[in-house]
């Protein structure tokens, strides 16, 4: 399969290629050139997650080098549960997504772009700086991912003061390969700051620079994986579509369920679940797209006011009025997401981190406008990543996973930079 940019469909690339650029040289974002179908039953004979992602991805990954090693990466990569559980009340779910190393979601697609990058370098012989802003969760799972990996180095970016403190303690605690960066300003400056690098040539050619943010195609793909598993084993037991409702940042892990349900997969509805940062809501309100200066909330790692993957969505949807029509999207602000957590274990028998907080309080307004189908929940991150906004709502501590507890364990250090892009081009060239 090939792969052109959302801003000319005229560009033609490998998949090897789009995952070693990151971004294409017009700035767009790599996307198939086709969409394969499948339906519920081409996945009969398979029932783990590795094995669903191997089926779905084996046509995306069609006519490259990499699809020689796509069972291994997929069994590398996908070795923890995502698990869909059931909640009260009847016909809820939740798609808990946050058992792998660091807790988070981001795991999935950080540790198979990681396994793929690993072949890419094996073939070309080139060492690699892999750029990656976070607004908290994707830069620890980038660097456990790619932590210790030869001719493979991570620059992380993240918003000083603007991630919990167990986040920007797993940011810093990794060393070796890893250069942590806590930039003087949000979210949106930290990718700018990577968009820009990603854009100079000289620093491209000089450093071999690619990106790990979910607009890498090596992350968006994976992440297909576990909508595809889920409603399959829903479709299996119930003989309908599972719709879902996710908490919805950059829009990367949303447009991976988008795209799943696009391939034939038996997913209904998906519902965007913003928090204070509005640029989404808005427009599928029938605003203008308009992006802004993002806005601190609990929900951090959701802070984004300038939603990456929304080219990618409209590239999907070319036609605006379809496109509105066919998603829910709705803002929680953080009142909505204290009740939610301080009411969670009453109500559902959970802890809730503050963004899955989001997702469940978009449900309950779902239920409340008379919707009695099929409703999962995404859980993107362990509530123990957030003590500081959860144990006081709830009012005790919340257990640490093993894997979170031993990266606490370990010393953590981050170095001070501005939001200004020349600083950071010569601290790249120090490399």
């Amino acid at each position: 399969m090939n792969y052109a940019s959302t801003r000319n469909p005229a560009t033609c690339v490998g998949l090897s290629h789009a995952l070693a650029q990151g971004l294409a040289d017009d700035g767009g974002l790599y996307v198939p050139c086709t969409l394969p179908a499948f339906n519920a039953r081409d996945f009969d004979a398979d029932d783990s997650l590795a094995d669903v992602a191997h089926r779905l991805l084996q046509p995306f990954f069609a006519d490259d080098p990499l699809a020689a090693h796509l069972s291994e990466i997929c069994t590398t990569a996908l070795d923890f549960p995502a698990p869909l559980v059931p909640l009260t009340p009847a016909h809820t779910g939740m798609l808990e997504l946050f058992h792998g190393p660091t807790a988070a979601f981001k795991d999935f697609g950080a540790r198979f772009l990681a396994a793929c990058m690993q072949q890419v370098g094996a073939t070309d012989g080139l060492e690699r700086t892999i750029l990656v802003a976070t607004s908290g969760d994707t830069g620890a799972a980038v660097a456990d991912a790619f932590h210790g990996k030869p001719k493979l180095r991570v620059v992380v970016l993240y918003p000083d003061g603007r991630v919990s403190p167990r986040q920007a303690h797993q940011l810093g605690c990794f060393g070796d390969n890893i250069l942590t960066l806590r930039v003087d300003g949000n979210f949106d400056d930290c990718q700018r700051l990577v968009k820009q690098a990603l854009a100079d040539a000289g620093l491209r050619s000089r450093l071999c620079l690619s990106s790990a943010n979910s607009i890498s195609l090596g992350r968006l793909l994976p992440q297909m994986s576990y909508y595809a598993h889920a409603s399959i084993r829903h479709w299996r037991t119930r003989g309908g579509e599972l719709n879902f409702v996710i908490p919805t940042g950059n829009l990367g892990n949303a447009l991976a369920a988008i795209l799943a349900r696009r391939c034939g997969l038996p997913i209904g509805d998906i519902a965007l679940a913003s928090n204070a940062n509005r640029v989404l809501p808005d427009y599928f309100s029938g605003s203008a797209y308009q992006p802004m200066a993002s806005l601190a909330t609990l929900a951090n790692a959701m802070d984004v006011g300038a939603p990456s993957n929304f080219e990618r969505l409209r590239w999907l949807y070319p036609d605006e009025q379809a496109l509105r029509g066919e998603f829910i999207a709705e803002a929680v602000e953080d009142a909505g997401i204290r009740e939610v957590i301080a009411h969670g274990e009453a109500r559902y028998g959970r802890v809730f981190c503050p963004h899955t907080a989001c997702a469940v309080r978009v449900l309950e307004r779902i239920r409340e406008r008379g919707d009695s189908r099929d409703w999962a929940v995404v859980a993107t991150a362990h509530p123990a990543k957030f003590e500081q906004v959860v144990e006081p709502l709830v009012g005790h501590a919340v257990e640490v996973p093993a894997a979170l507890a031993t990266l606490l364990a370990r010393p953590s250090q981050a170095e001070p930079i501005g939001a200004d892009f020349e600083p950071f081009r010569e601290r790249l060239r120090l490399i």
